[in-house]
């Protein structure tokens, strides 16, 4: 066999096996990393829940004031 040979039989055996492998297996790592949230994701979404619990305790103050200037406002609605 030549040396052309050799490295053509090299070359169909590398894109055969090793490099379709190393395909999938970089998609795969990308999926992962894809899946997981990162940290500003993360800070985001703590801000998100903090407001919303400042959200609710407003939300409650006012029908507490209104449930005391207007009982019957419950009613109207």
């Amino acid at each position: 066999m030549a040396l052309g040979e050799l490295i053509t039989i090299a070359v169909i055996v590398f894109i055969a096996i090793p490099a379709p492998l190393f395909i999938v297996l970089h998609f795969i790592t990308k999926w992962k990393q894809a899946r997981e949230i990162s940290g500003g994701d993360e800070r985001m979404l703590e801000d998100l829940w903090q407001l919303s619990q400042r959200l609710e305790e407003r939300m409650e103050s006012l029908e507490t004031i209104l449930d005391s200037e207007i009982p019957e406002w419950r009613k109207k609605l």
